[in-house]
């Protein structure tokens, strides 16, 4: 099993930046990926970034360079450094865990705002 812990969610002015970190425990060597997702009211969670096992990175279109995703083994934690925020970004955002076996683990969310 493993477990995700998110942080760093909050109220922020459009063109602003915002950091939110997640912190991973548990059955570490069955992760194949670690990243994020987004849920926006009314809307389908979707595919933010992801950071793989070989330091490969895939981010959603929307935020090519603007977000920048990146884990620290070491500290057990992963970081999405948010850049110039729309207020189109404003979600739910969820750590997410890819396991070696297929299954996914999540956290349990933390809300971003982004005011025009």
């Amino acid at each position: 099993q493993v477990k995700l812990v998110e942080s760093g969610g909050g109220l922020v002015q459009a063109g602003g930046s915002l950091r939110l970190s997640c912190a991973y425990s548990g059955n570490i060597l069955s992760i194949a990926s670690l990243g994020w997702f987004r849920q926006a009211p009314g809307k389908q969670r979707e595919l933010v970034a992801h950071i793989h096992n070989d330091g490969s990175r895939t981010y959603a279109d929307s935020v090519k360079g603007r977000f920048i995703i990146s884990r620290d083994n070491t500290k057990k934690t992963m970081s999405l450094q948010m850049n110039s925020l729309k207020p189109e970004d404003t979600a739910v955002y969820f750590c997410h865990a890819l396991r070696t076996s297929g299954l996914r683990s999540w956290g349990q969310g933390t809300q971003v705002t982004v005011s025009s």
